[in-house]
């Protein structure tokens, strides 16, 4: 079996993230994958849980340009963007480019601002690009967002439209860690000092090799049909106002790519389209009601069930 040759480089983002970030396995692998699939990430959890940590860790790990963006009710789309101010000594517009044009965004509390600043960051996101005074601007590769909202608390929040969700490849939820991780943080005083130690292990040119090699991985009819099953069921589940979009299909077989380029095989098998089925779909999908338990749970516990009762290709 031949395996892409920057793979294994892959394995060695991981286990630095993991230094600095303890008992996130998951989290980690999670927002490989989305960098490798140049999609974005979406992080629904409290404050303090490790979200900006992982964003300026991944950062530092492969020597990427970082930017914060701390969004609130007053901040303007041109404050993401950028803006164009006079020159009197030259008589022109001058382009002064805004925290946007970086590799990695943390995007931090993106419900605090208002539907215009948000729709401004998510068109970025999709088309790579933006446009001001007739000039199309590029987005510097790989560009990858770290967007965070806090689920728990809803006063002066902004919540996101189902179609600007459905523009995050994945959408997790780290979780408070382990006891035993805990005890480590505490005992070593890991914080974001330790983050700002972190050795680079990839060069930017080794991440877009990666993210080439990635939609190499074969991806067989078969699975693409399994793929297509479940995308199908969440559409036709009673649970379900409005199943996954074609987008939604898209995005579960790149992210099923990835998986198994995470894993060292060049083609996918039903286990990583099972791994990448909850972060990729549950958030795409809109509840025909809502009990006390939170949405993104429920939405998980539907698209499970699918998972379970989906035939599994042979």
């Amino acid at each position: 079996m031949e395996i892409a040759p920057s793979r294994p480089i892959a394995r060695d983002i991981q286990q630095n993230l993991a230094r600095v970030i303890r008992g996130k396995n998951d989290a980690i692998r999670k927002a490989i994958i989305c960098l490798l699939c140049e999609g974005h990430l979406l992080i629904d959890d409290i404050p303090g849980v490790g979200k900006t940590s992982l964003a300026l860790a991944l950062a530092k790990s492969l020597d990427l340009s970082f930017q914060r963006i701390q969004f609130t009710s007053d901040l303007f789309p041109a404050d993401i963007l950028g803006v164009s101010i006079y020159n009197p000594k030259t008589g022109e517009f001058d382009f002064k480019t805004g925290p946007i044009f970086h590799n990695v965004i943390l995007a931090d509390e993106i419900n605090r601002s208002t539907p215009k600043s948000q729709s401004a960051l998510l068109e970025v996101m999709n088309e790579r690009q933006i446009t001001i005074d007739n000039r199309t601007r590029p987005i510097p590769r790989p560009f990858f967002v770290i967007a965070t909202q806090n689920p728990f608390e809803h006063y002066g929040t902004y919540p996101l439209p189902e179609s600007q969700k459905d523009r995050f490849l994945m959408r997790v939820s780290m979780g408070y860690p382990e006891p035993k991780d805990e005890k480590e943080i505490l005992r070593e005083n890991i914080g974001l000092h330790s983050v700002q130690e972190l050795k680079c292990v990839a060069q930017k040119e080794q991440v877009l090799n990666m993210i080439s090699e990635v939609k190499t991985i074969s991806v067989t009819e078969l699975i693409d049909d399994y793929i297509l099953k479940i995308v199908g069921e969440t559409r036709r589940s009673p649970f379900l106002e409005l199943g996954a979009s074609p987008r939604g299909a898209l995005s579960l077989r790149a992210a099923s790519q990835a998986n198994a380029y995470m894993e060292g095989r060049n083609f996918v098998i039903p286990d990583d389209v099972k791994f990448s089925a909850l972060p990729v779909l549950a958030h795409r999908v809109i509840l025909k009601s809502v009990n006390s338990d939170s949405e993104l749970k429920q939405s998980e516990i539907v698209i499970q069930e699918i998972l379970d009762r989906t035939t599994v290709p042979i």
